[in-house]
């Protein structure tokens, strides 16, 4: 069982930038490949970004690639999402994921055993 809490979302301008951070609870976050998802209104939540478990593979959705940069640190049982040049089109709430999948059923089935309540990130133009 896992538990995730995120912080940092809020609202920015348009072309600004905001630091997701996802804290886990529990021993065995080493285990476990991490993301990040978002839904906006009247959309499907769907995959912004993964990592996995030792940190040394990661992907990206093409909307956000080259802009937003996923990374964790196990010992600390936190997973983070760095958003730069952030447009108005990334405006949603977004998730932290946990699965003791792999990158490729996160992303491509869209398997998730673990989700945390959401932050809202708002950007204005």
């Amino acid at each position: 069982q896992v538990q995730l809490v995120e912080s940092g979302g809020g609202l920015v301008q348009a072309g600004g930038s905001l630091r997701l951070s996802c804290a886990a609870s529990g021993r065995t976050f080493s285990t476990y490949v991490m993301g990040w998802f978002r839904q906006a209104p009247g959309k499907e939540r769907d995959v912004v970004a993964a990592i996995s478990r030792s940190g040394g593979s990661t992907y990206y959705a093409d909307s956000v690639k080259g802009r937003f940069t996923i990374s964790r640190d196990n010992a600390k049982n936190t997973v983070y999402l760095q958003m730069n040049s952030l447009k108005p089109e990334d405006t949603a709430v977004y998730y932290c994921a946990a699965d003791p999948g792999t990158i490729t059923t996160m992303t491509a089935l869209r398997r998730v055993d673990y989700w945390g309540k959401g932050t809202l990130v708002t950007v204005s133009s």
